[in-house]
């Protein structure tokens, strides 16, 4: 039998394991943006634009564009996570860019063309919260890591 150390865990910095949570959440959201009962409003989903009635946990709305953006933010989210600086620029770039979208609707007309994602407030607050906690976590945690392997 061998004596070296078996062990299944692995040492990734703390930013990396939060950026593969956060991308992993993305991945869900946008496989159950697709599962009917979990959207409501299902079969007045459109592929993008404010004329989809479509909404995810009945709060949320969805179009399959939306659904899309957040698998695709996911799937980048895991592959920048196998590194420190990929997981950082992931969770501040990431939140960088909800907070870009928090404003766009604030400032939008949700009746408009311009609102083709589609969003509504409760997607605008989501965002706002969702950037400041991305910031947050990139910034804190990389610096956390940083202290720990001193």
């Amino acid at each position: 039998m061998s004596t070296k150390n078996v062990n299944t865990r692995t040492n990734k910095h703390p930013v990396q394991l939060a950026a593969t949570v956060v991308a992993a959440v993305f991945l869900l959201v946008g496989i159950l943006g697709f599962v009917p009962g979990v959207t409501t409003e299902y079969d007045g989903m459109t592929f993008a634009g404010h004329h989809s009635t479509a909404m995810l946990l009945g709060v949320f709305h969805v179009s399959i564009l939306h659904n899309i953006v957040h698998l695709l933010f996911g799937i980048v989210g895991l592959a920048l996570a196998r590194t420190v600086s990929g997981a950082t620029a992931f969770l501040i770039g990431g939140g960088v860019i909800y907070l870009l979208l928090w404003i766009y609707g604030l400032v939008i007309d949700m009746d408009s063309a311009a609102n083709f994602v589609p969003l509504n407030t409760a997607d605008n607050w989501l965002h706002f919260f969702l950037g400041i906690g991305m910031i947050a976590l990139g910034a804190l945690l990389r610096r956390m890591g940083a202290r720990r392997t001193v």
